[in-house]
């Protein structure tokens, strides 16, 4: 689909691997046929981390709207529920949304919909993270066979997940899933793209786009994280984050900070064409280059 067949009547979704060139369809697309631009990547809602998580820069944000870039603190547990919620506070405000980023479940909450699972308590997380799995796969499979019977059970994630709700809410994690409301935007009332790449021009970009990121300061950006560093925080997660870190603190060099940045970068790249190819096989696939 070329850029001029674009509908500008309707919301335009872009999502792809990093460094595939997103943010500059979203750019192109909201210059030819009007709009602004809406972020959906989980890294880049967060304030300290802008040249590592490639945010837009002033000059962008010049030339086009964007909203929901670098608004939240770096220890915030941000969720997809808030993020679908400040969307939908956005939509009747913006006129047309281009909705782009790298995380596959902000863009399935907000065409399939998201169920309304009240959030975890600290104190029942603490609990949750004492006990074995095999301890919260008996909890399931006695209270929530119907979540036990279709989730991989060897993913600790998954079942702490509905062990949790289970714990805080009294009810099957799949009872609150069966009551999803409608999608925020129906996918036959927009127009989706995903970003497709060969994968050696994806990790040529990568690695070009991770050394003009060391130039343009991101050790200098992670000199100011330094002093609050906390790997556990959400934040931490920006790829290449915890390499810079480790090369300030004087255990890695910074050659080695780099390689293992890229590396990084190139297996999350993996894992999201993964998640894409299983679940955006009906959208329009941009191929690169």
């Amino acid at each position: 689909m070329e850029i001029r067949d674009i509908p500008d009547d309707r919301p335009v979704l872009i999502a792809g691997p990093t460094a595939s060139g997103k943010s500059a369809l979203a750019m192109e697309i909201a210059e030819t046929g009007g709009g602004v631009i809406v972020n959906a990547d989980a890294l880049q809602v967060y304030a300290n981390w802008r040249i590592l998580t490639a945010r837009p820069d002033a000059a962008d944000v010049a030339r086009v709207p964007h909203h929901l870039y670098g608004h939240i603190a770096g220890d915030d547990p941000y969720t997809v529920g808030r993020w679908l919620r400040e969307v939908a506070a956005l939509l009747p405000e913006v006129g047309r949304a281009i909705i782009v980023g790298g995380t596959g479940l902000y863009f399935s909450a907000l065409t399939q919909g998201l169920a309304e699972i009240p959030a975890t308590s600290p104190e029942i997380r603490e609990k949750a993270d004492g006990l074995s799995l095999r301890a919260m796969q008996d909890r399931l499979a006695r209270d929530d066979p119907a979540t036990h019977a279709r989730i991989d059970l060897m993913n600790r994630m998954r079942v702490q997940r509905a062990w949790e709700v289970l714990e805080q809410t009294g009810r099957p994690i799949s009872e609150w899933q069966r009551e999803t409301p409608l999608p925020l935007i129906a996918p036959d009332r927009a127009t989706r793209i995903v970003m497709t790449a060969d994968t050696d021009w994806l990790n040529r970009r990568i690695d070009a786009r991770f050394d003009q990121m060391i130039e343009m300061g991101a050790l200098a950006e992670a000199r100011q994280n330094l002093r609050n560093w906390d790997p556990t925080a959400p934040s931490s997660k920006a790829i290449g984050a915890a390499t810079l870190i480790g090369y300030l603190r004087g255990e890695i060099t910074l050659e080695t900070a780099i390689l293992q940045g890229k590396t990084a970068t190139k297996q999350y790249a993996k894992r999201q064409r993964t998640w894409f190819r299983a679940r955006m096989s009906d959208w329009i696939a941009r191929n690169l280059p």
